[in-house]
């Protein structure tokens, strides 16, 4: 076997090795034990490269089973290591440890429980043999940090799954059943029983039939005769997905060399695209996404005997599109749930959308038809109160309408029980209003989901101030049973995403009357990153919602701050958006063009308006409208709506389209330096009045900021 300089082992070891005999022979079990979920450590990597070494060199030792504790194998590196310097110790790589188990002269079988992802899932591709429990996750997820698999992963993968299914796993990132991975030949055996046990006894199987060592990255028959095209059209399919991004494309990369050239080669090609990832922007925007959703869960100030009540069953009132798919997200986690409307004709409108959507689903492949069935059963309509008494959790998604509202929720205030939890999935309105409709403000919260609500990842939970702090944790918590990204926001106008959401449209609509056009501001935010331009999400969703809104909020608008009316003039013309074939664009089907007539129409409220229109650059509306979002996140965080800049970050990721790889508003804020952001504010309010007013924390942000930079040599 390859040696380098053994390092000296941590003083806390986290592996342990033990000897069982079998028939055939003495086998070394190598258990990885790295609380809480076996993480991929450097002290990790020291012990099993050492622990490996002494069992290759043990005449004893017939065989290796790699184990690790709690029956949890590697799910990846150690996020606790993230970001972090080295330091002084010393520094073996996943390459090194898997270099030593595949070169290892005896047979060394992975032996998979729980999950097996990322560095996890190349170790144990590095093995020879590799057994898994029926309930393990296999998959290599580091594109959503913004790497690629840098130990092997795009080498050895596509070996054994051929190439086609290997782009389709590693560019997106999704794990594998076992019983998937088995059948495409990256597991050898499923354990039915005790995993140590299962994987002794197929150690055993090994000695006794003297199998010869596979190992993979000798394995060449999936990968002879890889068309050229495959990987040709298939960066042409995700171009659009993968615009600004590194790591997809190197994937791609990485894939088409394994194809292409000697193992060796190909493996040096893949470490030189590790480092590319590794050294770009973009992964460190992507770990701070990562860690954002993770802290956005946190509460801090909550007791820890606050616990979540558990939520067995749940019930949506309204079968409209938003209440039909809030529905799904429930019985898609497996719990029964009513649907409830005020007559038969709208319910089976909604059955029959919900029926359509769970239909697209199986033509796309993402569930199965048994999946839809199991949850179709789940999901009873009903046109009565009293049939949903019992529900531990009730989701209002009537019309956004403050008395529909209030009615509705006194109506759940005379049938619910006490215990159950009262949410609205109100976007705009004020939670204790609605919460004082009830005698049980405590239990009123709101849980806004977005639309499609059973696609989109962010849940916003928002506290009024009555609600208890364990309806909070509960909702906290319901929302990672269902799949959602949950963001507490305190009970203010728009929340946290809608209120940000406002400033963002109203500097595209001041763009607009200074120069730019529709398309032109979708361009710029497009190049950014962002899935959709403004104007084009707006036409989507029908510029008539919006106009009911600012009709009704009219009267409480400060008419001495500014507004454009563009958006109330297209309405007053019937262009409503692709519905109507006209809005911002005019369209054909779905496809929007160019329309002179909008430019026509901004041109006229230019100059009624008395504002001299210019030349407005791509970098100008990107600059100006995320330069406005963060200025109105400091805001946010700094009233205690929001808890953290990270949360609005999270927020926007997974409810707004923010692209992750650009990390959110306020990363994106952070990454410019606040002392750019500050003289963009402070010249656009000289320039623009009130709306541009400085947050009270960013001068201060700014100072922090230009003392760092003379800092830095020049």
């Amino acid at each position: 076997m390859p040696r380098i300089e053994t390092p000296e082992a941590p003083t806390v070891s986290t592996v342990h090795s033990s000897l069982h005999r079998t028939g055939a022979g003495a086998v070394a079990v190598l258990t990885i034990d790295n609380p809480p979920v076996n993480a991929m450590s450097m002290a990790v990597r020291i012990d099993l490269l050492a622990a490996v070494w002494d069992a290759a060199d043990n005449a004893q030792v017939q065989a290796l089973v790699l184990i690790g504790a709690g029956g949890k194998f590697i799910p990846g590196a150690d996020i606790r290591e993230f970001g972090k310097p080295q330091g002084a110790g010393p520094v073996i790589s996943g390459r090194e440890v898997i270099a030593a188990l595949e070169s290892c002269p005896k047979p060394v079988i992975a032996a998979l429980g729980v999950h097996a992802l990322g560095g996890g899932l190349e170790i144990a591709l590095g093995c020879h043999f590799r057994v898994a429990t029926s309930d393990c996750k296999l998959g290599l997820p580091e594109v959503s940090i913004g790497l690629l698999p840098g130990a092997g992963g795009t080498q050895r993968l596509p070996r054994l799954v051929g190439p086609a299914r290997a782009l389709e796993l590693i560019t997106s990132g999704k794990p594998m059943t076992a019983a998937d991975a088995q059948d495409s030949g990256v597991v050898d055996e499923l354990v039915d029983g005790p995993l140590l046990e299962g994987a002794l006894a197929f150690a055993q199987r090994v000695l006794t039939k003297a199998r010869p060592l596979q190992r993979v990255s000798e394995r060449n028959q999936r990968l002879a005769g890889t068309d050229a095209a495959l990987f040709t059209e298939f960066r042409a399919k995700h171009a659009k997905k993968w615009r600004g991004q590194i790591a997809p494309q190197r994937i791609v990369d990485c894939i088409e060399a394994a194809c292409t050239k000697p193992f060796a080669e190909a493996y040096a090609f893949e470490l030189a695209a590790f480092d590319e990832c590794k050294a770009s922007a973009q992964r460190a925007a992507l770990i701070h996404a990562f860690q954002a959703e993770r802290e956005a869960a946190r509460i801090p100030g909550l007791s820890a005997d606050v616990q979540p009540q558990p939520i067995r069953s749940a019930a949506v009132i309204g079968a409209g599109t938003m209440g039909g798919g809030i529905a799904m997200c429930f019985a898609n986690a497996g719990l029964p749930v009513w649907l409830l409307d005020a007559n038969p004709e709208s319910l089976a409108r909604g059955r029959a959308l919900i029926e359509k959507n769970y239909a697209t689903s199986v033509a796309r492949g993402s569930l199965s038809q048994a999946q839809v069935d199991r949850a179709l059963a789940l999901i009873t309509g009903t046109l009565e109160y009293a049939a949903i008494g019992d529900a531990d959790i009730v989701v209002e998604a009537a019309f956004e309408d403050l008395v529909v509202k209030k009615h509705v929720f006194q109506q759940l205030d005379a049938v619910m029980k006490p215990s159950a939890v009262l949410a609205t999935n109100t976007s705009t309105l004020d939670i204790d209003k609605i919460a004082n409709a009830t005698a049980r403000p405590a239990q009123v919260i709101g849980a806004h989901f977005f639309s499609p609500a059973n696609v989109m990842k962010l849940l916003e939970v928002v506290r009024g101030a009555a609600t208890s702090p364990q309806v909070i944790v509960t909702t906290m918590a319901l929302a990672k049973t269902i799949g959602k990204t949950a963001v507490l926001s305190g009970n203010a106008d728009g929340f946290i995403g809608n209120r940000i959401l406002a400033v963002y449209g109203r500097e595209c609509d001041f763009l607009l009357e200074e120069g730019a056009t529709p398309w032109q501001v979708d361009r710029a935010l497009q190049g950014f990153g962002f899935p959709m331009g403004l104007y084009l999400m707006r036409d989507m969703a029908g510029l008539d919602v919006g106009w009911r809104i600012r009709q009704y909020r009219e009267q409480f608008r400060d008419k001495a701050l500014r507004y454009s009316p563009i958006a109330d003039r297209l309405c007053e013309r019937g262009r409503f958006g692709q519905k109507t074939g006209a809005g911002y664009y005019r369209y054909t089907g779905r496809d929007g063009s160019p329309d002179a007539d909008v430019e026509r129409l901004i041109e006229e409220v230019s100059r009624e308006m008395k504002i001299t229109r210019r030349a407005v650059s791509d970098d100008e509306i990107v600059s100006r409208v995320l330069s406005a979002m963060a200025n109105e996140g400091l805001k946010i965080v700094g009233e205690g709506i929001a808890l953290r800049e990270g949360d609005i970050d999270a927020a926007y990721v997974h409810g707004y389209g923010f692209p992750r790889h650009q990390g959110g508003p306020m990363y994106w804020a952070a990454q410019q330096g606040w002392d750019i952001i500050h003289d963009t504010v402070t010249r656009l309010h000289a320039a623009q009045g009130a709306l541009w007013a400085p947050a009270p924390r960013l001068a201060a942000l700014a100072e922090q900021d230009r003392q760092t930079r003379a800092l830095i040599p020049a």
